[in-house]
């Protein structure tokens, strides 16, 4: 059995999660969230010190892991040697998303407050960091191509800005519509078709189609 701080604090949190998920960060009320929990606000201040650290608390574990998971991928590709890496950049990218994908789905509810309801934290910024990171693997990409002697032909960086952040904008609508899982798997499967088709073409690959 729980003990009573913890079904305290498990009270606090479904209460904060209700609240989030309902009006947003910016607009969640504290007072309601004490009130629905059936704590005063003293008992709450016992745990944490604010609204910003009561959300950190519900979501920070999740992102954390959800970017490290993102950021390692990033670099055990470049890690390759360079003459493997266009063979296995959609491997690994695509077992990358894929992982991703299947641990958004088993928190769910915390990645609906990060996708949806995070202004005014830090976590309202993921998608741009996401792609700054993505920015610069892609340019990093391209110096290995032109070393290898099929240089990539220079993206304006707004093009590049837009098709990033919509291959990363696509891949969330599969979580916000919390689509069914094996559904939201075979259009992962088919958006990271289409966007390494389309990235082979614009960088003059090959194989591009």
């Amino acid at each position: 059995m729980k003990n009573a701080e913890q079904t305290t604090l498990d009270m606090i949190h479904a209460a904060a999660k209700a609240e989030f998920l309902k009006k947003g960060f910016k607009s969640a009320s504290l007072r309601n969230i004490v009130k629905e929990a059936g704590v005063t606000t003293g008992a709450f201040y016992g745990y944490y010190e604010s609204k910003e650290q009561l959300f950190e608390a519900l979501v920070g574990k999740q992102y954390d892991r959800f970017m490290d998971c993102f950021c390692h991928a990033q670099q055990d590709f470049a890690k390759l040697p360079p003459e493997d890496q266009p063979d296995n950049m959609s491997e690994i990218s695509g077992q990358c998303m894929h992982d991703m994908l299947i641990y958004a789905y088993e928190n769910l509810e915390e990645f609906k407050l990060i996708l949806c309801c995070s202004e005014g934290t830090r976590f309202a910024e993921m998608v741009d960091k996401m792609v700054d990171i993505e920015t610069k693997g892609t340019h990093d990409y391209q110096a290995v191509l032109e070393n290898l002697g099929h240089p990539s032909p220079p993206i304006d960086p707004r093009l590049e800005h837009i098709l990033i952040t919509g291959m990363f904008n696509a891949f969330f609508e599969l979580i916000i519509h919390e689509m069914p899982l094996e559904q939201a798997e075979k259009y992962l499967l088919e958006l990271r078709t289409f966007y390494t088709a389309g990235w082979m073409k614009i960088m003059r690959q090959p194989d591009a189609i």
